[in-house]
């Protein structure tokens, strides 16, 4: 049995290879790791902001304002 030959796609403009699925590199686990943290706080904060500046704002209080003496 013959082996299928890898997805290529050769540029009609050029003779070379512009994709090669076969030879395609994995991403490291630290990069991974990384990039699943800054989307985390990029999250948070997203949602700090909304919460801060957005309607659910309307229902925050301030504890020292209620409280004076």
């Amino acid at each position: 049995m013959i082996a299928p030959k890898p997805l290529t796609f050769v540029s009609p403009c050029y003779n070379v290879v512009v994709l090669k699925a076969s030879r395609q590199k994995k991403m490291e686990p630290a990069t991974i790791m990384g990039i699943v943290i800054v989307a985390i706080l990029l999250l948070l904060t997203a949602i700090s902001i909304y919460t801060a500046f957005g309607p659910p704002s309307a229902q925050l209080t301030d504890p020292f304002e209620e409280h004076e003496d």
